[in-house]
């Protein structure tokens, strides 16, 4: 194999997720080839040459919700070949409270972020302040309309309390691009009925929690929507509940497909009982009701 350029190499063995993602490391000191540390980008290396990325320092977010969709993104980025694009999108962080989520986008290279959320002063300013990021606060997501979203974002986010996703996820859709990339957390605590908690507000059983995932995502199908995977939040809720974020894609004619590696109920109980992330066979896409 002839020489490429490093930080075209970087990519390719899935060492950056860009390469200006690539660039950066490099920048940062932190890529040694053959033990040396790098300096230029566009120093040419070869297949059989040792690429080393070193750990950087551990990143810091404004609340625990960073961490939670920080390490999904990467729980999907080591399981399938094409996870989705955080990178130049345009986003919008459904339910953004202190600015978790969007922390995390910025920091991954998104254009620009959409942060809303019902109630009012609650984003950390250093979140706020940055010029990507548009704040809509006292905005319940349920009114949103496509009118409100310019540019139709391409990735939406959403960690939403107090209101089941099976009653946001056609508002959800509704305002995103055709295939627009959907990371939706979901909170059994929120979606199984007040009846159904253990003490604490904990949903204890495993049957409920993948009830409530498997309720999210058929509504994501009811509107067209496909389901790709299921990835268990690497940190639990405030009270010890488990939470997962459903990755999916809006409607747009079968963009994307990913390798047959298990049915939806089968990728749920994997991602509920053994902690795993697992894909979903596709197509797992709908129609909308009324079209059925």
């Amino acid at each position: 194999m002839p020489a490429v350029r490093l930080d075209a190499e970087l990519v390719r063995r899935g060492l950056a997720r860009s390469r200006r993602r690539a660039g950066e490391l490099v920048a940062e000191g932190r890529v040694l080839v053959d033990g040396t540390p790098a300096h230029k980008p566009s120093q040419p290396v070869s297949e059989a040459v040792a690429v080393v990325v070193e750990a950087g320092p551990a990143p810091e977010y404004v609340s625990r919700a960073g961490y939670k969709l920080d390490g999904a993104l990467d729980a999907l980025a080591a399981l399938v070949a094409v996870p989705p694009r955080v990178e130049g999108a345009m986003c919008l962080d459904a339910g953004a409270s202190t600015g978790g989520f969007t922390q995390v986008l910025l920091a991954r290279g998104a254009a620009h972020v959409l942060a809303v959320d019902v109630g009012h002063g609650q984003m950390a300013a250093s979140v706020a302040a940055d010029p990507r990021v548009t704040v809509r606060e006292g905005v319940n997501i349920r009114d949103l309309q496509a009118q409100d979203v310019e540019p139709s974002p391409t990735l939406v986010v959403a960690d939403l309390s107090f209101i089941s996703l099976t009653l946001v996820v056609p508002v959800l859709v509704g305002v995103s691009s055709p295939g627009a990339d959907l990371l939706l957390m979901v909170k059994p605590q929120f979606e199984v009925g007040r009846g159904r908690l253990g003490p604490g507000g904990v949903v204890t059983s495993p049957a409920r929690r993948q009830q409530a995932v498997l309720a999210v995502a058929e509504a994501v199908r009811s509107v067209g929507g496909a389901i790709h995977a299921v990835v268990p939040s690497p940190l639990p809720g405030p009270a010890g509940n488990h939470e997962y974020f459903l990755w999916a894609t809006a409607p747009d004619g079968g963009r994307r497909e990913v390798d047959l590696t298990g049915t939806l109920e089968d990728a749920v109980r994997t991602a509920v009982v053994d902690d795993r992330a697992c894909q979903v066979r596709p197509p797992l896409r709908g129609v909308p009701r009324r079209l059925a």
